[in-house]
């Protein structure tokens, strides 16, 4: 049976001060109205059933997911004691869904991002499904065909054609500087990396077994337990020891084989806030707001954040990143507003977790 997964326990500090440890980005309401976990949900939801949809996160944001998704089984919100990066998420939901349904083909998407159209995300997936269906070896990705040379994401470079739309995956590519983003989209051979995948549970089991032994032992001990009543002292015995690792990091890059599908989508990593300029329109000077109370007089090309109706002014400022919460107010220039994770590493040693 076809299953989909939603990996929601990411804590968006670079969108700090909105996205925080009780709250993080993906619940933050500040997108057409809706939070970006309930969009994914929404995708997702059009090709599943409830009972077929999962969702994996923090322990401590388990009630607010459920308030967020009420259509949502109990049963299919997976709690992580800590987070240890998504290795051992994908590991984790992987190994449950497969203990419920050893035949399982598992989707994985992600919680913060924005995609569309719907038609054309629907059938790249479905095509992701078909092909892991019919080629139950390979671990498949999907690929963002790319509308530009970004610096901020990852690539997957396409081998050989399998089939309309799917390749072998040659090399995976880190963030590159300017000058190769731009040789990778003239070569017409990469695609942005977008973190969802498609396998089947048993597949993608046993990669974690061959290149993270010690992290499947400790996984699959947790999943045996997960219907009994030591499920919870076997998370906080086994998962807080696990290795924190990427599952592009420990398996993507290793894996046997791995196929590409080609995702020809308007695709958005709401990463940090200048992402926030794809989504939302400017104004006639090229401001970008996501509030009502908001005033510019000479102003220009600045982002201004606010879930409430606090007003924020601003006079002859160009290119500035003006975020404000209830106990916390950000100001920086748009270029330095992937330094935040830093700026947030400062505030928790000066001021320990009060703001964060």
């Amino acid at each position: 049976m076809r299953h989909a997964v939603i990996m929601a326990g990411g804590a968006g500090v670079r969108l700090w001060p909105l996205s925080r440890q009780g709250r993080p980005k993906q619940l933050l309401r500040l997108f057409r109205g809706t939070s970006l976990l309930r969009q994914s949900y929404d995708r997702i939801a059009a090709m599943f059933p409830p009972e077929q949809i999962s969702v994996i996160t923090n322990q401590a944001h388990l009630p607010l997911v459920a308030e967020e998704i009420p259509e949502l089984p109990a049963a299919n919100l997976i709690g992580e004691p800590v987070g240890r990066d998504t290795a051992n998420a994908v590991a984790l939901a992987s190994a449950v869904l497969a203990q419920r349904d050893p035949e399982a083909v598992i989707g994985v998407f992600t919680a913060d991002h924005i995609i569309t159209p719907m038609d054309r995300f629907c059938s790249a997936v479905n095509s992701a499904f078909e092909t892991a269906e019919q080629e139950p070896d390979a671990l498949v990705t999907m690929g963002i065909k790319p509308s530009q040379p970004e610096t901020g994401y990852g690539y997957i470079r396409r081998g050989e054609r399998i089939r309309d739309g799917v390749f072998q995956v040659k090399k995976f590519t880190e963030k590159p500087n300017l000058a190769e983003a731009v040789k990778y989209i003239s070569s017409g051979e990469y695609y942005w990396n977008s973190g969802m995948f498609v396998w089947q549970a048993a597949t993608v089991l046993n990669q974690i077994k061959k290149h993270l032994p010690q992290t499947f032992e400790s996984i699959d001990a947790i999943a045996r337990a997960w219907a009994t009543d030591e499920r919870q002292q076997k998370l906080e015995e086994l998962y807080p020891n696990l290795l924190k690792i990427s599952i592009d990091f420990a398996v993507m890059e290793r894996a046997d084989r791995v196929l590409v599908v080609e995702m020809n989508c308007q695709w958005v990593d709401v990463g940090s806030w200048p992402a926030i300029e794809a989504i939302v329109e400017s104004d006639g000077d090229g401001n970008v707001t996501t509030g009502s109370q908001v005033s510019h007089l000479g102003s220009r090309g600045n982002i201004v954040i606010a879930e409430s109706d606090h007003l924020i002014a601003t006079i002859g400022v160009d290119d500035l990143v003006i975020v404000h919460s209830p106990d916390a107010t950000l100001i920086c220039k748009r270029r330095d507003a992937q330094s935040i994770k830093e700026l947030v590493d400062n505030i928790r040693k000066e001021f320990g977790e009060k703001y964060l």
